[in-house]
């Protein structure tokens, strides 16, 4: 295993002495330090900026050829980190302890640790990993926030505020669609000039803003949580299977939550993120194209047709069918009959 220490601080010394340690020449562009992987190493890059303020950060884009960890051991208060796993996976400790702390894709880590212990970061190799890692230097960080900081929960305002690093934290959790939206952002913008860095800053405060609501989120009781996290999307598309494929007999929107493991407020914000509309909605769109293709292509009655799409109503059925089409269904199989025959 390959061991890189890292004895520096602020973000662009980082990147200096990993550059270093790769023995490659690191580059600078408007405040923002880009160091490449060599190959007999493995393959991407790091680089990071610093803001004013004490906020900077980190993304780490790489695979690494055997197994890799950084050592983050300056002999000095190290910078609270918000860890974001984008792929792969990726290992963290604190540098007085063996054991491993997991960050799987979509999971993001708060970490501080206590007065002058460091930080080790593990990369398995042959594993291509993305990590976002924002980067506070508490004492600089509360001198430009420190009105903002008196809002914050009691835990998270400790955690702000401890700029002698007494304590040590760590909490892990699954981060949020609006966060892996971010990073997307980060990663895409291709400016490389002055406009480049007022972004990244933006994008940056974003990030941890919806990092704080959602803390706030994770520690609340599970079936009140409401922020919608990346790897909940697949439990979203599931529910949206089951009424596609079960329109006759669908259960409760309480029942399908229940059956794909989220609770109604999940669910419903998972459904206006990928469809754009409701559970009810999106169930209303689904009957439609299904009444539209069954009066186009079988010879089902109306009667026959409201059942098979789900309904009891042939009133509440030529309703909602002409409100979506703008012409009632006998209608529509009339003129599409005429249209076949033609």
């Amino acid at each position: 295993m390959i061991k890189i220490e890292v004895q520096s601080l602020p973000l662009f010394e980082v990147i200096r002495d990993i550059a270093a340690a790769f023995e490659v020449d690191y580059q600078e562009n408007c405040g923002e330090y880009h160091v490449d992987i060599p190959s007999n190493l493995g393959e991407g890059f790091i680089k990071g900026i610093n803001f004013d303020g004490g906020f900077g950060i980190l993304i780490y884009q790489c695979k690494f050829n055997d197994d890799l960890e950084f050592h983050f051991v300056v002999d000095h208060i190290h910078p609270l980190k918000f860890l974001y796993c984008l792929n792969g996976v990726l290992h963290h400790r604190f540098q007085d302890s063996e054991n491993n702390n997991t960050i799987e894709q979509y999971q993001s880590s708060i970490v501080a640790s206590k007065s002058t212990n460091g930080h080790i970061l593990h990369f398995t190799a042959d594993t291509y990993i993305q990590v976002g890692s924002l980067e506070v230097d508490r004492e600089k960080f509360k001198n430009k926030v420190n009105c903002e900081l008196r809002s914050l929960s009691p835990e998270l305002k400790k955690l702000f505020l401890d700029s002698m690093a007494l304590n040590e934290f760590y909490h892990n959790g699954y981060y949020s669609l609006q966060i892996a939206d971010l990073f997307t952002k980060i990663q895409s913008f291709e400016n490389n000039d002055f406009i480049r860095r007022i972004f990244l800053e933006g994008q940056a405060y974003s990030v941890l803003t919806h990092q704080i609501v959602q803390y706030h989120d994770d520690i609340s009781e599970e079936d009140k949580s409401s922020v919608l996290r990346s790897y909940e999307i697949l439990q979203i598309k599931k529910a949206a299977k089951l009424i596609d494929y079960d329109l006759a007999d669908l259960d409760s929107v309480e029942k399908i939550a229940e059956e794909v493991g989220l609770n109604i407020n999940k669910l419903q914000l998972g459904f206006k993120h990928l469809y754009q509309t409701t559970v009810n909605g999106y169930v209303q769109q689904k009957r439609m194209v299904l009444a539209r293709n069954l009066l186009n292509n079988t010879d089902y009655n109306i009667s026959e047709i409201v059942g098979k799409i789900g309904l009891s109503s042939k009133s509440y059925f030529s309703k909602i069918f002409k409100e979506t089409y703008d012409i009632s269904p006998s209608e529509y199989r009339k003129n599409n009959k005429i249209l076949r025959d033609k």
